[in-house]
């Protein structure tokens, strides 16, 4: 999602799916019952998707907000992240964690009618996992027997199905895995686990600019780049029931637009605060504000193959840590961000089971600018390196005044023009650059979980199976240390010790760096006067399901 993510997400990806860019320029129109029909219809601020609507091949938050309401999993998670059987009656492990049995409710339906049957999960998971259709969230299935069999593209169809997934009858089917795998029964509430109506498979391209789901909404219509609408689904029997009657996700490019919005009662919830407002937002009497702990991660990533800072050299070592050294995170989260975020330990967050601020390696992420400039003297000794390091950022968001203090910081400690910021015009271009490996630089990146565990912001960001394409490793990191400590993990009797082995990983990567950890986000938004029942999740989502006039 990332994700986040949480993929979280997240979605992820986590969430990464990847964090959404903040933008904005929507219609301005008001958003009351009067203008939608007498119904009470809810707006909220969003960004143009990366990609149509298959929730098997979203990992940024402009499509994952949608899939949100579009879709339901085997289980959910409520506002704190406590995961909840959703479409799941039970999902029962056997004595070695190898194989689950999943038996889903009976007499569920898609949004068109059709009925939810077990041979919708594992024929939906079986595609995302099949490198011939090249999904986003495929790297998320890797632990299912029958999934290296889906990795040579040129030799598959698209239709093959994952050896490990097995239909019982309708309303069961059997998951058989590589090794046990603790974070499997909550992994299956990723948007990326959704079910798949028969209208899918017969044409994909069209489905997913008029997607068909089981989740608390359906579809209505997308007016690209404007906005996409989602009404309350009538064949929906889950307990996420809306308290609204739809949602208009309005498309903004700029925050403050939004933002501006929200004060005229034009537009309904957002979870972005301009940087210009965050010292306000919290007492402007125009709005409510919203601002606690978040699971969200900043951080920026460096190719793991760009000259001069390859992982796995001593020389590129070398230069990403006096990088992350001469970065000043306690003042850009102070002066720039007032606040609303911490500096970051490492790179899950303090909310997620099994964080801790004391790893070894830690002191990377801390300024010390005379160790950086030592550090970046020895990187100099091995090979002279003239050229500036470009940071990337999607110029349509919130990111700027973040992205200009953090090349100051790296310019006031190693030199002048070590580091120069690289502005994209809009997320969606961003996104695709960072896609098809055409960024020459650092890029922005970040982390909403798709679900609260470490392996979701672990092994979707920087697991060799997560990289070129198979998911949001997109600095395509790999170090088989890391990569082995994680198998450990899945392979754990429980979700501490996996957390054990999580941090030993963790460890590798606050040596290597494949991305340079900033800040945790606040989940911090803001709602129109007279809307009721918003909040900011534990996933930095509005709670539009529960929103209403």
């Amino acid at each position: 999602m990332k994700k986040k993510g949480l993929a979280l997400a997240a979605v992820v990806c986590s969430a990464a799916m990847l964090l959404s860019a903040c933008g904005g320029s929507g219609s301005g129109s008001s958003s009351s019952s009067s203008s939608n029909g007498g119904k009470d219809v809810i707006s909220i601020f969003n960004t143009e998707p990366q990609n149509t609507l298959i929730p098997g091949n979203t990992n940024e938050t402009g499509g994952g907000m949608v899939l949100r309401g579009l879709f339901s999993q085997l289980v959910r998670f409520d506002a704190k992240g406590n995961p909840v059987n959703d479409e799941a009656q039970s999902i029962k492990p056997n004595a070695d964690g190898t194989q689950y049995t999943i038996t889903i409710k009976s007499g569920h339906k898609f949004s068109d009618g059709t009925p939810l049957k077990a041979e919708n999960f594992t024929k939906a998971w079986s595609y995302v996992a099949n490198a011939k259709n090249a999904q986003k969230c495929s790297s998320f299935f890797s632990t299912i027997k029958g999934y290296k069999d889906l990795q040579k593209a040129d030799s598959l169809k698209g239709d093959e199905q994952l050896s490990g997934l097995k239909v019982v009858n309708d309303t069961t089917f059997t998951v058989d895995l590589e090794s046990p795998d603790a974070t499997f029964p909550i992994k299956v509430g990723y948007s990326g686990f959704a079910p798949l109506p028969d209208s899918f498979f017969k044409d994909p391209k069209a489905f997913g600019n008029k997607p068909v789901g089981n989740g608390p909404y359906k579809f209505d219509s997308w007016n690209h780049n404007t906005d996409i609408k989602i009404l309350k689904n009538p064949y929906y029997k889950g307990d996420d029931k809306p308290q609204n009657d739809g949602v208009d996700f309005r498309i903004y490019t700029k925050s403050s637009a939004a933002y501006a919005d929200i004060q005229a009662g034009h537009l309904d919830g957002m979870n972005a605060i301009p940087p210009e407002d965050t010292k306000s937002f919290q007492t402007d009497s125009n709005l409510q504000a919203y601002n606690k702990p978040g699971s969200s991660i900043q951080q920026f990533t460096i190719p793991s193959d760009l000259p001069h800072f390859q992982t796995g050299t001593e020389e590129g070592t070398l230069r990403r840590q006096a990088i992350s050294m001469s970065i000043d995170r306690n003042t850009i989260v102070k002066k720039v961000l007032n606040g609303t975020g911490e500096p970051a330990h490492e790179f899950t967050a303090p909310v997620i089971p099994g964080y801790s601020a004391t790893l070894k390696g830690n002191e990377n992420l801390k300024y010390n600018p005379n160790k950086a400039k030592e550090l970046w003297a020895k990187a100099n000794a091995i090979s002279k390196d003239t050229d500036t390091l470009k940071l990337a950022y999607n110029s349509d968001g919130t990111s700027k005044p973040v992205f200009d203090a953090m090349v100051n910081s790296i310019n006031n400690t190693l030199g002048s023009s070590v580091a120069a910021t690289d502005p994209l015009p809009t997320f969606q271009e961003f996104r695709d650059a960072i896609s098809n490996r055409k960024v020459k630089g650092g890029f922005r990146s970040g982390w909403m979980p798709d679900y609260p565990s470490a392996e979701n912001y672990l092994v979707q960001n920087f697991a060799t199976s997560a990289g070129h394409g198979n998911g949001s490793n997109d600095g395509d990191y790999s170090n088989p240390k890391f990569d082995d400590l994680l198998n450990k993990a899945y392979a754990a009797k429980s979700v501490d010790e996996a957390n054990q082995y999580y941090q030993q990983a963790q460890e590798v990567l606050l040596n290597d760096l494949p991305a340079i950890p900033l800040y945790y986000m606040a989940n911090d938004g803001v709602a129109a006067k007279g809307v009721k029942g918003f909040a900011i999740d534990w996933q930095s989502y509005p709670t539009f399901i529960q929103m209403h006039k």
